[in-house]
């Protein structure tokens, strides 16, 4: 080494006595250090007591500019003297003991870790070595090893692992020396290569014999060895070989002993250590089969289970959790197929893709329609052999778990578009103009001159029409009703009889003389409803034709009223008194009048109803605690007849519900087709839903209530006599879905429009795990759920596990609730859904994926939503759902009314954009005012209004969307001065439902081709895609006639999000964050695309503009907003994402969302519109440099975070929000090292507002 002239840093006195005894070093060279041993000895001597006792001297060595430390390496190199290297290290460690760091930055740049591996392995090669010397040696390695990232490699390539081990072997009874060594091998094991290294070496079991039972004494050495055996563990060589030896029995039994004796917890790091060696070893499948083998299972549950009530062995319970979790025996689920219990035969399928997968493999689910010709098989797709590679961490989960993997995603942006190209607009309608001039039939407003109306003010004289066919289908429609039955007097029939809705035929019986024999179920297509009971006269109600209107149905109330009476019946046996009914043969009215009802006028319902040839189910079953249940397929016998006068007023919603009719509702599903052929009508979708009052604020979350729950299913393998695991309800067995039994267990249903349940089982008394079905001709997508549950108990406690979730995160662990709709509650003059459940979280299960449905990825898991729940009335029908409900059917009902409620200054007219695979009509609506008169002027004014093209739920599941599109379209039928002035300004063309097929049959992404829609618009199939296929077409054609459309929006719903928020495209913003070159002129834009966001933040109290995004990305390049911005040449071209859950900024910070909010946020959307057309009139474009300026300003703030553009396989952003899965995830970083940071992680709530203002991700 070359020696350094000595220097001293300008202001340093030059006769500093530290710097005079350097400079006297420095001056000795290798020879006259070796020939004045003295000397040497003495002036090192002198330095070292300098430092320990004036710290100034300390600074003046390490101070900037000085070559103190170079010195005092370069005479460490040169001397072979003991005691004057002992000097030297003895300087070192004084110097480096404080700092923070920094000097041993230094140290490590100066070459300093080299010459002490130097030293290390010249010293080793004396027999025997100095104490001392290897003492002061492993000190300051283990000192400067943590700061050094190539110490691993150092060590390794200069042959000091071997040194180290040897010393430690020699050593085991010195404590003194032991200590230092073990710290130096800690370090070494932290690098892979090295691990395995040592491992070969005999470390592992060298390791095990240092770790001791339970003793007060040298507690220090065995946190250290603790330490150093975890690092060696992480190595799978190194943990077969713990296995392999027996030591996973070893490490219990000091656990537990370490458990039973430190009972004042003073050694909690000793017993974390031996957590953090099992964690390891249990990374790999013999790992986890020695665990379980070795009774680890209980043992850890046991010690944990005594863990719970101090709070600061969090960190015991939370690596235990961990542990027995990932060592829980992966369970498929509990199905025959994963594959949709139902089937639909696709006219052709895809060459290629998950689709195309699906259909090479044989068959596994129910063929409902349009059957195959090959042979049923069931077929065990749910665990993948190479889930049991031993190489495969069973537990690995690479989305959103690993934080770390995370950020590295971020970083490279990889999802963002780099193609210049690509993100210029071809503005090239694709399609030659001879095949879209087919669409110009849609586009009558744009060539319609008005000759022949009238247009005086009078209803007839509005130009509409309407093409939507409501009814196409004539087969029997069970409306629910429920038979006022006490427990006694439920007959049961057969299965056969039970469950066979179209096999058998009825007559409607006589209502007025009671009789004893069973009651004969009702045709639906032959009942006459009345709302009044004291009309005589019966008005029967047409079905819909294809030019038949609302106010064509409003006429004297008709027979369809009855099914509600009986509805109301069904709804409400605690509320009827039946012997009421016996004695008197007359109608027993019984009017509903609660403090806090929002409805007051009633309607009587007669009951009981049976209609399509199935006994309807009775609400709750009576006494007994409950025990009745629902009664599937009761033929209502002789007893049971004895009700069938009695009538039960119930509210009628349509006071607080224009656009909401049952009688109507029915009508419309009449004309829905389902692949299940759903025969049955759910009460909320009948009754209809008013937003409650009251605020519904975010759940606060429990502290380790998801603790408790992992808690709780790991008792399922420690206590296995403790589980009921009893089916209650199964779709895999069409003859008979509900089983029945002694009462004892709820009753489930979702054999109705937008239903989603596959099976209920029973776990434990009043505990049930829940599977969702998958989308028809898919394996996956499991969120959606909408069913029904009756025969509880009140004041009874549930718990309810959805246990077949896919996505690595949900709003569920920030305050989300689930909905429940309550029967009684609506009968009761309170129809409406409300947020409920306690205990609510969203974790990781034990339930294997299979690579199949997991896109090819290996070791994935199921998440289990979990929520618990009691009841309030007695022998109540309740539903709950995902998020609120709306069905096609409801969508084609408020279709209807609207149309009723045009004036004549509106244009209305709805047509069928084309018919659907499962043979439903998709609407088309275009709004717009009718002209002033017929004169050329208003003609040409009224034709040449900009175009906005709406459209919404093309995913199934999103059903906010249809609320928000709810709110649009009543706004825009509107009778205010805004809305005729947007209506004046605009012509609307909406398909406010793109994936009716998807709906209808309780999807919750795919259509009935199986496949994303919004994945298809860059080429949609025109048999597959029909929806797509033709909307893309209208602005196909738009844009081949230069009109294409101002503004276009997909309404979407967001279920990882908060707010309400858009995604654009802009080319500057996505070259911005991908850091490609770019011209300026490829950066030319108008920045008109954020004027509408902008405005909503400025008017909708939900919207949030700091989480909209303009970047384009390579996984969303054929969704609806890319495709139209690209190829239709529209600027303003939007997603707008609605949560799901609430809102963490503004007006409704901290409140869930509710229908009113979502269709608020549709009319504000109108409202923002109208502001537009203002802005884009002026010509003063100041408006266009404040979008300059915001821009610019999200851009600083971008650029100084990371970037915020990656985004997953779905519509959504990646998530970012803090997650508890301290002991969940098989990241070993995520887990807490103290009481503070479990506390952040298990109330994630107050972190919440941070992360989503701080991740602005793309959609």
């Amino acid at each position: 080494m070359n020696k350094p002239k000595m220097a001293t840093e300008k202001g340093v006195p030059s006769n500093s006595r530290v710097l005079m005894l350097l400079g006297q070093l420095e001056r000795m060279n290798g020879e006259a250090m070796a020939r004045d041993v003295e000397t040497a000895r003495q002036v090192t001597a002198k330095i070292f007591h300098l430092i320990q006792t004036q710290e100034k001297s300390g600074k003046e060595v390490m101070s900037k500019g000085s070559s103190g430390m170079e010195v005092i390496l370069a005479s460490l190199e040169n001397t072979r003297d003991v005691q004057t290297t002992l000097n030297i290290l003895y300087i070192l460690s004084e110097l480096l003991t404080v700092g923070r760091g920094r000097r041993v930055g230094v140290f490590v740049c100066k070459g300093g870790t080299g010459i002490l591996f130097q030293i290390l392995i010249t010293a080793s090669k004396e027999v025997p070595p100095s104490e001392e010397l290897m003492l002061q040696l492993h000190s300051l390695l283990a000192k400067v090893g943590p700061k050094d990232r190539k110490f691993g490699v150092k060590a390794r390539l200069s042959g000091a692992l071997n040194a180290t081990v040897n010393l430690t072997k020699q050593n085991l009874q010195n404590t003194k020396l032991l200590l230092p060594c073990l710290q130096v091998l800690r370090v070494y094991s932290t690098n892979s290569v090295n691990a395995v290294s040592l491992g070969k070496n005999g470390v592992v079991e060298l390791m095990l014999k240092i770790v001791a039972p339970y003793s007060k004494k040298n507690t220090s050495l065995l946190k250290v060895a603790l330490d150093a055996l975890g690092a060696l563990l992480k190595s799978k060589t190194n943990a077969r070989r713990a296995v392999d030896g027996g030591h996973v029995h070893v490490l219990l039994a000091l656990y537990q002993d370490w458990h039973h004796n430190d009972t004042r917890h003073r050694h909690m790091l000793i017993r974390k250590g031996l957590l953090v060696c099992l964690r390891n070893i249990t990374n790999i499948k013999l790992g986890r089969k020695a665990f379980i083998d070795a009774d680890g299972m209980r043992i850890l549950y046991n010690l944990s289970t005594e863990c719970l009530p101090v709070r600061t062995l969090d960190p015991l319970i939370n690596t235990s959790s961990l542990i027995m979790r990932k060592c829980f025996p992966k369970n498929r689920l509990p199905l025959p197929t994963i594959k949709s219990a139902f089937h639909y035969q696709l006219p052709h399928v895809p060459a290629a893709g998950p689709v195309a997968q699906l259909y090479s493999q044989p068959p596994g689910g129910r063929k409902i329609q349009q059957l195959c010709d090959r042979p049923l098989k069931k077929v065990d797709d749910v665990v993948d052999e190479s889930d049991d590679n031993e190489e495969t961490d069973a537990d690995t989960e690479n989305d959103t778990e690993n934080e770390e993997d995370e950020k590295d995603q971020h970083t490279a942006n990889d999802d963002i578009e780099t193609d210049l190209n690509k993100l210029q607009s071809k503005k090239n309608p694709g399609r030659p103009f001879e095949e879209l001039r087919v669409y110009e039939r849609f586009f009558l407003e744009l060539s319609e001159d008005f000759q022949g109306c009238n247009f005086e003010p009078s209803k007839s004289a509005s130009t509409t029409s309407s093409s939507f066919s409501s009814t196409r289908s004539t087969r029997p429609i069970i409306v629910p009703t429920a038979q006022a039955l006490s427990p006694k007097h439920v007959p049961i029939m057969s299965c056969q009889e039970d469950c066979n809705p179209t096999t058998r035929k009825h007559t409607p019986p006589s209502p007025s003389v009671p009789t004893p024999a069973p009651l004969t179920p009702l045709e639906l297509d032959t009942i006459h409803l009345t709302k009044d009971q004291d009309r005589q006269e019966e008005a029967h109600i047409p079905s819909l034709d294809t030019h038949t209107t609302l106010s064509s149905l409003t006429r004297p109330p008709s027979q369809a009223q009855m099914i509600e009476q009986d509805l109301a019946h069904v709804l409400e046996c605690v509320s009827l008194e039946a012997e009421g009914a016996l004695n008197t043969g007359e109608e027993v009215e019984r009017g509903v009048k609660q403090e806090g009802s929002p409805v007051n006028a009633t309607r009587h319902i007669q009951s009981p109803l049976l209609l399509g040839g199935i006994a309807t189910r009775r609400v709750g079953g009576g006494g007994g605690g409950g025990g009745g249940g629902s009664n599937w397929g009761s033929d209502c016998g002789s007893e049971g007849a004895e009700d069938e006068g009695a009538v039960l007023e119930v509210p009628d919603t349509a006071l607080l519900l224009p656009l909401h009719d049952p009688d109507l509702y029915v009508e419309m599903v009449k004309g829905t087709q389902s692949v299940p052929q759903y025969a049955e009508v759910a009460y909320p979708d009948y009754f209809g839903h008013i937003a409650p009052t009251f605020k519904e604020p975010l759940q606060e979350r429990v502290y380790g209530v998801q603790r408790s729950k992992i808690f709780q299913d790991i008792e399922r393998l420690i206590h296995p006599n403790d589980i009921v695991d009893k089916v209650v309800y199964d779709l895999d067995i069409p003859s008979c879905p509900v089983i029945e039994d002694n009462g004892e267990s709820l009753k489930f249903n979702s054999q109705f429009e937008s239903g989603n349940l596959r099976k209920a089982v029973q776990i434990r008394k009043n505990e049930y795990d829940l599977v969702l079905n998958s989308d028809i001709n898919s394996n996956h997508y499991h969120q959606w759920f909408y069913f029904e549950a009756s025969g509880m108990r009140v004041g009874t406690t549930y718990r309810f596990n959805i246990i077949n979730s896919e996505k690595s995160n949900s709003q569920f662990n920030y305050g989300m609730q689930v909905l429940m709709y309550s029967v009684q509650e609506a009968i009761s003059g309170r129809p409406r859904w409300v947020r409920t459940g306690t205990d609510i979280c969203y974790y990781k299960n034990h339930f294997a994926r299979s690579s199949i449905a997991a896109g090819g990825q290996k070791g994935k898991s199921y998440y289990t939503m979990t929520f618990s729940t009691s009841f309030s009335h007695k022998d109540d029908v309740c539903y709950f759902a995902y998020h609120y409900p709306y069905t096609y059917s409801t969508l084609k009902m408020h279709l209807s009314k609207l149309e009723a409620l045009r004036t004549p200054e509106i244009y209305l007219r709805q047509d069928v954009l084309c018919e659907t695979l499962g043979g439903n009509s998709c609407p088309l609506l275009t709004i717009t005012a009718m002209p002033e008169s017929n004169s050329n002027d208003h003609i040409c004014q009224f034709r040449n209004r900009p175009l906005i093209f709406l459209s919404a739920r093309v995913h199934p599941g999103e059903t906010n969307a249809s609320w928000v599109m709810k709110g649009t379209l009543e706004f825009l039928m509107g009778t205010s001065h805004l809305a005729a002035s947007l209506r004046d300004a605009y012509i609307f063309k909406i398909v406010p439902m793109l994936n009716p097929d998807g709906v209808v049959n309780g999807n919750h992404r795919c259509s009935l081709s199986g496949e994303d829609l919004n994945r298809q618009w860059q080429n949609p199939n025109a048999e597959l895609h029909p929806t797509i296929y033709h909307a893309k077409s209208l602005l196909q054609y738009l844009a081949h006639i230069q009109r294409a459309p101002l503004v276009f929006c997909d309404y979407h719903g967001h279920s990882r999000k908060k707010n309400v928020f858009m995604y654009g495209c802009s080319v500057k913003e996505t070259v911005w964050q991908s850091n490609i070159s770019a011209t300026s002129s490829d950066l030319q834009e108008d920045l008109g695309y954020r004027a509408l966001p902008k405005i909503l933040s400025q008017i909708a109290p939900a919207f949030s503009m700091t989480s909209c995004s303009f970047v384009v990305e390579r996984s969303k390049e054929s969704t609806a907003r890319v495709v139209v911005w690209r190829e239709i040449g529209v600027q303003r071209s939007y997603t707008m994402e609605s949560t799901l859950c609430g809102c963490d900024q503004g007006k409704y910070k901290g409140l869930q969302i509710g229908t009113r909010e979502l269709e608020e946020m549709g009319a504000q959307f109108c409202v923002a519109l109208l502001r537009l057309k203002r802005l884009t009139g002026i010509r003063n474009h100041q408006h266009l440099l404040d979008l300059e300026s915001d821009i610019i300003g999200t851009q600083t703030k971008v650029v100084s975070s990371s970037p915020t553009t990656y985004v997953m396989e779905e519509d959504e952003p990646s998530f970012l929000e803090a997650i508890d899965y301290s002991a969940e995830s098989n990241d070993e970083d995520a887990e807490p090292e103290n009481e503070h940071a479990i506390q952040v992680q298990e109330n994630p709530i107050h972190i919440d507002q941070l992360s989503d203002c701080e991740t602005n991700r793309g959609d």
